[in-house]
């Protein structure tokens, strides 16, 4: 992880932070905060947007990674859960690739890893996510992203939501300068625990998100 990028790539994603601003990412409140999209959203309509990522239609073997469940809530301003929200879900594989045209990452696309979502929140504005932990990649030199997955969230009378998910206990989360641009008290909403109840268990963890009024 510690040699750079192709330099196409290292623009795209620097390119992306300059696009919106690290500082011109909307004021902060205690709705949750917004990240960069970067330069990976999916393109055209993905084959597959069920809301397992670690299993294609008929293919036998799962993706490769270590397995977890994402489930959360989305919500307004003063609390009430959004039922039909559209979630958005994109993300690297376990080697840190995405699944994309303008991707130069030479590290090895998985042909068993959906890498996308599209998902519709429930009457209790509650979603659920199956999928890896995905990999760590090398932006520049000195400069690795940590695991984290994107979210595109959208509902009718509420301003869409472009944000990322971290993993708790990675140590790439505290030199990321996308994650650390945040005050400690917005960071901690963007970074989830992921725990088991019985050994051997899917570890799993709980983002909510929050929209404000359009």
């Amino acid at each position: 992880m510690s040699e750079p990028l192709d330099p196409r790539r290292r623009r795209a994603v620097i390119g992306a932070i300059a696009a919106v601003g690290l500082a011109g990412l909307g004021p902060l409140s205690a709705a949750t905060p917004p990240q960069i999209e970067g330069p990976f959203f999916p393109v055209g309509e993905p084959a597959e947007s069920d809301a397992d990522l670690t299993q294609l239609d008929g293919r036998a073997q799962r993706a490769a990674g270590r397995t977890v469940e994402i489930h959360g809530v989305v919500r307004d301003a003063s609390g009430v859960p959004l039922a039909g929200a559209v979630v958005h879900v994109w993300q690297a594989n376990h080697h840190g690739r995405y699944a994309h045209p303008a991707e130069t990452n030479p590290a090895p696309l998985d042909p068993n890893f959906q890498g996308y979502a599209r998902l519709l929140t429930d009457a209790e504005g509650a979603w659920r996510l199956m999928t890896i932990v995905p990999g760590a990649y090398p932006v520049e030199r000195g400069w690795s992203r940590p695991p984290h997955v994107h979210f595109k969230v959208s509902h009718t009378g509420h301003r869409e939501l472009i944000t990322q998910m971290y993993f708790g206990g990675e140590a790439l989360n505290d030199v990321d300068r996308i994650l650390q641009a945040l005050p400690a008290a917005e960071r901690s909403k963007l970074v989830v625990t992921f725990a088991t109840d019985t050994a051997g268990a899917v570890a799993v963890g709980r983002f909510d998100m929050e929209l404000r009024k359009a």
